[in-house]
């Protein structure tokens, strides 16, 4: 199980001409599905001229990221995974890549296209910031007072951060830790 997990801090984008047609690359943070489709339907409104508007994204979700790539009417296979294999080379997640093309009247073929989106993706990729995050589980627990000490004393243990306290018939706090350190956690509350 990891506690830490790699993206992009800011958006960031970048641009390459290959025969005439200009590619439009952006990384966007995100990190749910209706994020994604917000940003696509922002990029697609500015570029509403633009011949093809093809997109992959990661998603942290469980022990696997949620990953989706569109060809957006380029050949199957030609613009959407390389994008996608870009993003997984890197070991992004809760990033979504768009790569916006204007056609400049030549054609490309399945191998130059797939090398173009590609070459794209990887523009603004080295033009991006990334940054290593930490993933934080939030866990509450109530206890009775005359157990405060050893409570308290296992938050410490642990490394746990206090979000909030209260102490009222029973003592209640919200901690977040590691997703590593939540079983052995609760095992030693218990």
């Amino acid at each position: 199980m990891t506690d830490t997990f790699r993206t992009i801090a800011e958006p960031v984008n970048a641009r390459m001409t290959r025969n005439r047609s200009k590619f439009l690359s952006y990384l966007l943070p995100v990190s749910t599905l209706e994020e994604i489709e917000g940003e696509r339907a922002r990029l697609a409104e500015a570029h509403h001229g633009a011949s093809h508007l093809c997109s992959a994204y990661r998603l942290r979700e469980g022990v696997r990221p949620l990953e989706g790539a569109d060809d957006a009417g380029e050949p199957a296979g030609s613009a959407g995974p390389p994008i996608l294999r870009q993003l997984e080379r890197a070991h992004l997640v809760d990033v979504l890549a768009v790569v916006v093309r204007y056609f400049g009247g030549v054609k490309l073929g399945i191998g130059g296209l797939r090398r173009a989106y590609s070459d794209a993706t990887a523009g603004a990729l080295a033009a991006a910031h990334l940054v290593v995050r930490r993933i934080e589980v939030p866990v509450e627990i109530a206890f009775p007072p005359d157990v405060t000490s050893g409570v308290m004393s296992t938050i410490h243990r642990y490394r746990a951060e206090i979000q909030h306290i209260e102490y009222d018939a029973l003592g209640t706090a919200r901690v977040a830790l590691p997703p590593s350190r939540v079983t052995a956690f609760l095992d030693a509350l218990r």
